[in-house]
């Protein structure tokens, strides 16, 4: 095994949620490079964005929108924190090749695994699954079985540079 990571081009990618305020959040390679933000709703509704926060070194953004008076529906998220187990079945959404609201399943594979980040620098307690994550996947939330957030899809890890491989998300807590 080479251990090699490939992340997703900046560009495209996905996101989520977090709160009633407009906050989305996303992977840090999704929006690197932007000049200009949008989001797309899952009602279609699409808003512009601004940055309001980054850590690249754990690959995170965090988005604002502007609702426009209209209701906004943030990511279902456990109370406390939440043990994980391996075998658990989770649930990745994104926007793979451009194909919005694309759903996949699998389950948690490991649990606390390092992966590198931007730079080198390690992202910690990553959670492996062997739920497809594809480029676009990057940004979208990771869900277990009753459909709160786990973590935030990030990087895959494939030994042949496809799409065919090992997916990291950064945990939710």
């Amino acid at each position: 095994w080479a251990r090699e990571t490939h992340e997703v081009p900046a560009g495209s990618g996905s996101g989520f949620l977090w709160d009633d305020q407009g906050h989305v959040v996303t992977n840090f390679h999704v929006v690197a490079e932007a000049q200009k933000l949008t989001v797309t709703l899952h009602d279609q509704r699409t808003l512009p964005a601004v940055v309001v926060g980054v850590e690249p070194r754990k690959d995170i953004a965090v988005l604002r929108i502007e609702s426009r008076g209209q209701p906004l529906m943030p990511i279902r998220r456990h109370p406390a924190r939440v043990e994980l187990e391996v075998g658990q079945k989770v649930i990745a959404i994104g926007n793979p090749f451009g194909l919005d609201q694309t759903l996949t399943t699998g389950v948690i594979s490991a649990l606390g695994r390092q992966v590198d980040g931007i730079g080198g620098v390690k992202i910690r307690e990553m959670v492996q699954t062997d739920a497809a994550i594809n480029p676009g996947n990057s940004g979208g939330p990771l869900l277990d079985s009753s459909g709160r957030l786990i973590g935030m899809n990030t990087m895959i890890f494939s030994r042949s540079g496809s799409s065919a491989g090992i997916g990291f998300a950064v945990p939710a807590t």
